[in-house]
């Protein structure tokens, strides 16, 4: 985001040295949207006021945003009402717009599997062309958390356990939000989030403590963020959770050392949800007042829905509590946020009412919105050559999600309807009409005579799809799972309908990966269909169908039991590690009762067809990088997507290091037999650790190089070598 200058500077001087300390907090105040409320429920409520009270509220000085409102008409009465304060500094208006607005994209880790950029930064333009239509500045995405362990509920929100990616995409999405230029009256604000290590959480449980290394926060948790930053992100919102026993809203290292002083960020810091009142609740400090001055001392800027600063930074100031300075200061950042939106010279930018008429459900963004869904579909397993179906195949839809809409869209769909999708009946009729649809059971409770039906069903059909998983409730914020399992109403269903011995598709709803048992686990084939959004049924039929290539690739790794979390295919290598051939070997690291792997790693994905990699190569060599390459060839029957990757590994560091770290990754469309040579470039910077000293070194010695199509994929493997003067 642009620091002002010129005129934009010397107006916001001009505005700070007018206000009173009443005005300098209501700036820094943020509220629940209560003038246009979007109808979901995002959030427990806390400190309501009502519309009325709200809007006098507004006139009186004491809001400077809102958020998780929807709608121009609403927006104007809200903006309306700044414009009648006394300083007439306009409102910014936010929402947790994290994967769509009205028209529902699939969830952010859903999307990360297309391992596709430059589609991400796509959707994420047409999602702030819809949105800032209907009266948004600015949204609080992306999520930017590695995460790491499955059973925490967020990993939905985000791009999953890689670094690379994570990075790849967090400066994809910023860029998509914000656009060309943050005046525009299609541009939304970014928010990367949430400031740092949240996804480390103990026993992947929401709001739980984290305790991290400083090399650990460093390598795995704060890249996505510089990348985000790089992008030109304005603003950033801190983590619920403690960090080492110091909760994040008043964590001075974390919030002004590190975000300010190591990453350089400039923008605006805004805590969670309530977040600074409930640093009472983490012991940490005495009374409001108390949890006021730790957090704004600390490096927030803004107060979210708890009207502390409102409430207490007036007393604070007078006492010397809290400098005058620092308030300034966090007002400043504020009000270069609005300066750079445009607000300042244009206060009803976004809010226009033809503008929100024209840009709701357009059909390109609808278009594109598909086109997300079905490159974000992993196919995990396809035996017996059961896929793709035939058209007019017999086919028997089994499952509480076979003919549902409530659970297309998954967590955070901010004012996207349910009747607005399609459902997998609906997508799968346009390919046959002998379609038999039988729920057989609900998502956590079996129905009367609902297995017997589905068996039924399963006997007089040529293939079952199984449409089983998680509800849109079971993932997302507060919805952390101590079993990632199918749950077992579902599972029952399925034992029962594997049993008559026709082939079984499953097609898995989630926004985590699972632990897949029995007949899940053992179906003939398995589609990995997250929560895909509106699109969903089309998606997933044209896949089911042959229309589309299966592209996706795992951007988390399916564990073999929940007992095994928190896992990730970059896992550090150890004294005893077990050999790929032997991982049960006595004496090496394991479990008892499971080997250290997953049942589908990182990256993992298959096609309609098949590719063989063959002459790992240098293909081009500086001091600073090295091109790594190899010939791909299709060896299957029709044309398809390989996606290749290269993974690198420190044979001998300061630090024990990870068994694979993914490092670039090319995809390729070949014709059925046709081969092409494809090159990966690797920078010496992308060999860097974090050293004992908590910098970033790149040490000499040998790197081990795999071209591979997935982290448990051996595919090619080779060595590079780097001195003090680069590669050699």
């Amino acid at each position: 985001m642009p620091i002002p200058a010129g005129a934009a500077a010397r107006r916001i001087d001009d505005l700070i040295a007018a206000m009173t300390i009443a005005e300098k907090a209501g700036q820094l105040s943020c509220f629940n949207d209560e003038i246009r409320p979007v109808g979901a429920v995002f959030n427990p409520v806390v400190n309501a006021q009502g519309a009325a009270a709200q809007l006098a509220a507004i006139r009186a000085g004491r809001v400077g945003m809102l958020f998780n409102g929807y709608g121009v008409a609403g927006a104007r009465r809200a903006q309306a009402a700044a414009l009648n304060s006394r300083l007439r500094i306009p409102l910014v208006f936010a929402a947790d717009v994290i994967h769509g607005c009205r028209t529902i994209f699939p969830i952010p880790l859903a999307e990360a599997a297309a391992f596709d950029p430059g589609l991400s930064q796509r959707a994420a333009r047409a999602v702030a062309r819809e949105t800032s239509a209907g009266g948004l500045h600015w949204t609080f995405a992306p999520v930017v958390d590695v995460a790491r362990d499955q059973r925490w509920g967020r990993v939905a929100e985000g791009a999953g356990e890689d670094v690379h990616l994570n990075r790849l995409l967090a400066a994809a999405r910023v860029r998509g939000f914000q656009g060309p230029d943050l005046k525009r009256a299609d541009a939304l604000l970014a928010t990367p989030k949430h400031f740092a290590g949240y996804a480390a959480v103990r026993g992947g449980m929401e709001y739980a403590a984290v305790d991290l290394s400083e090399a650990e926060l460093r390598e795995t948790f704060l890249p996505p963020f510089a990348a985000a930053f790089a992008a030109g992100a304005g603003a950033t919102i801190a983590s619920f959770t403690d960090v080492n026993g110091v909760p994040a809203t008043a964590n001075h290292h974390l919030l002004t050392d590190l975000l300010r002083g190591e990453l350089g960020f400039t923008g605006v810091c805004v805590p969670d949800y309530d977040a600074d009142r409930e640093l009472i609740a983490h012991g940490y400090a005495v009374d409001e007042a108390d949890a006021a001055r730790l957090a704004i001392l600390a490096g927030i800027d803004v107060s979210m829905q708890s009207g502390l600063f409102n409430a207490h930074l007036p007393a604070l100031v007078a006492s010397g509590a809290v400098p005058m300075a620092r308030v300034d200061q966090a007002v400043r950042r504020v009000l270069a946020l609005k300066e750079a939106l445009g607000l300042f010279d244009d206060p009803y930018r976004s809010l226009d009412v033809r503008a929100e008429r024209r840009e709701t459900l357009r059909p390109a963004i609808r278009r594109l919105a598909r086109e997300v869904a079905t490159r974000s579909i992993v196919l995990l397993k396809n035996e017996r050559g059961v896929l793709p179906l035939a058209r007019g195949a017999k086919v028997a839809l089994i499952g509480p999600f076979g003919a549902d809409r409530a659970n297309l869209n998954g967590p955070w769909s901010f004012a996207g309807a349910a009747a607005d999708g399609t459902d997998l009946a609906t997508g799968i009729g346009r390919f046959t009409k002998a379609l038999t649809i039988e729920p057989g059971s609900g998502v956590h409770e079996p129905s009367p005579g609902g297995i017997d039906r589905a068996v039924a069903a399963a006997r007089a059909a040529d293939v079952i799809l199984l449409a089983i998983g998680e509800a849109g409730d079971m993932s997302g914020e507060g919805n952390s799972r101590v079993d990632i399992v199918v749950p077992p109403a579902q599972q029952a269903l399925a034992e029962a309908v594997a049993r008559v011995g026709n082939p079984v598709v499953v097609l898995l709803r989630h926004g985590r990966a699972l632990a897949l048992h029995g007949a899940v686990r053992d179906a003939d084939a398995i589609l990995a269909t997250w929560f895909l959004g509106e699109a969903a049924g089309d998606a997933v039929a044209d896949v089911l169908f042959g229309v589309a290539e299966p592209a996706g690739r795992l951007p988390v790794s399916f564990p073999l039991a929940t007992g095994q979390q928190p896992w990730s295919y970059d896992r550090r290598t150890t004294g005893r590690p077990a050999p790929d051939v032997e991982p049960m070997k006595p004496g090496a690291a394991h479990w008892r009762d499971g080997a250290d792997r997953a049942l589908y790693g990182f990256g993992h994905g298959l096609g309609y067809t098949a590719f063989a990699l063959s002459g790992l190569s240098v293909v081009r060599m500086s001091p600073d990088r090295i091109e790594v390459g190899a010939t791909v060839r299709n060896i299957g029957g029709r044309r398809g997507e390989a996606l290749l990757q290269l993974y690198v590994r420190d044979r001998v560091a300061s630090r024990t290091r990870p068994v694979r770290l993914l490092k670039g990754f090319r995809r390729i469309t070949l014709a059925a037999g046709a081969e092409a040579k494809v090159s990966i470039e690797l920078s010496r910077d992308a060999l860097a650790l974090v050293a004992a000293d908590g910098r970033w070194r790149i040490e000499p010695g040998l790197f081990d190089l795999w071209l591979a199509q997935s982290s448990s994929d051996p595919g090619l493997a080779g060595y590079c070598e780097v001195t003090g003067d680069g590669f050699v």
